[in-house]
């Protein structure tokens, strides 16, 4: 699927989190279709998917590679950042990580490689000087990239990508989970470094922050009532969709990818905002998530 180009030229990229999940098979995979190429259909229902895996362990540059060459030209790919830099480290003394992290192969992507997600954990506060340190790291496009990944360590000696195939910007979002971060220095240090606060509904578990920062916006929705399990209602989604457009309209690229996979939401909530954005209409759920969908 092509992203929706919107009168002002921004492009908006309606998608999903991961496309692996079992209890999809049947009910957004065809029943037959091989586990193999699931990302081969999930990427022509969507123009863009949000890779996770990368966030539990350093992938390969074969995976990228092929996940590169399963999908459209014109589809792009969000990365999420791994966890030992943001869960385990905690942004502190990360520099080699960074390095073995962008070595594993994202460059492969050329240019389909988008937006770098990283999420911090709910326990981390803000800390405006670690903060500072760690955007100060970032790649802001893929040259930088590629000079960093050449600084990995001999773990990755056997297993790395450190060329770039394309020539191009490179966007960073941070998403955060502690009430602390909910400050104007916050929103400022990331102005500062062109860094997008991730747009983020979680059920009210954690803060939700709409400041925009950057030139791009991008929105994790993990569930309007029950985190990660909840679908978004027909009102719901012309409520986002509202929002997506007047990001749009004022030049603004959008991201946007649900992460609401526990009940098979996720992939008919994207459609389906993807729809009301284009201004068509809501396309009636599957028979068999109209029970469980109701009350969430």
């Amino acid at each position: 699927m092509h992203p929706l180009v919107l009168g002002a030229g921004a492009q908006v990229r309606i998608g999903i989190s991961g496309w692996r999940y079992g209890p999809w098979r049947g009910v957004f995979y065809p029943e037959q279709l091989r586990q193999a190429d699931e990302l081969w259909h999930a990427s022509r229902a969507f123009s863009s998917i949000e890779l996770n895996g990368s966030f539990y362990s350093l992938q390969r540059p074969q995976s990228y590679t092929l996940w590169r060459d399963s999908t459209p030209d014109e589809f792009v790919f969000a990365v999420k950042g791994g966890r030992y830099i943001t869960h385990m480290k905690r942004l502190d003394d990360v520099d080699t990580a960074l390095a073995n992290f962008f070595a594993s192969g994202l460059l492969c992507l050329g240019h389909k490689l988008g937006p770098v997600l990283w999420q911090l954990p709910p326990q981390v506060r803000f800390d405006a000087e670690r903060l500072d340190r760690f955007l100060r790291l970032l790649p802001r496009d893929t040259h930088a990239a590629e000079a960093l990944a050449k600084a990995h360590d001999r773990r990755l000696d056997d297993r790395n990508a450190t060329q770039a195939l394309v020539s191009g910007p490179l966007r960073h979002t941070l998403e955060v989970r502690h009430e602390s971060f909910v400050c104007a220095e916050f929103f400022a240090l990331l102005r500062e470094h062109r860094v997008a606060c991730c747009v983020a509904d979680s059920a009210g578990r954690f803060p939700f922050m709409d400041e925009v920062t950057a030139d791009f916006v991008y929105v994790r929705l993990h569930g309007s009532k029950q985190l990660y399990v909840s679908g978004y209602s027909p009102r719901e989604l012309r409520q986002w969709a509202a929002r997506i457009l007047a990001w749009a309209q004022a030049g603004r690229d959008v991201y946007v990818y649900f992460d609401n996979d526990a009940k098979v939401r996720a992939p008919f909530d994207a459609m389906n905002l993807a729809r009301v954005v284009s201004g068509r209409r809501i396309h009636p759920l599957p028979a068999s998530l109209r029970e469980t969908s109701a009350g969430v």
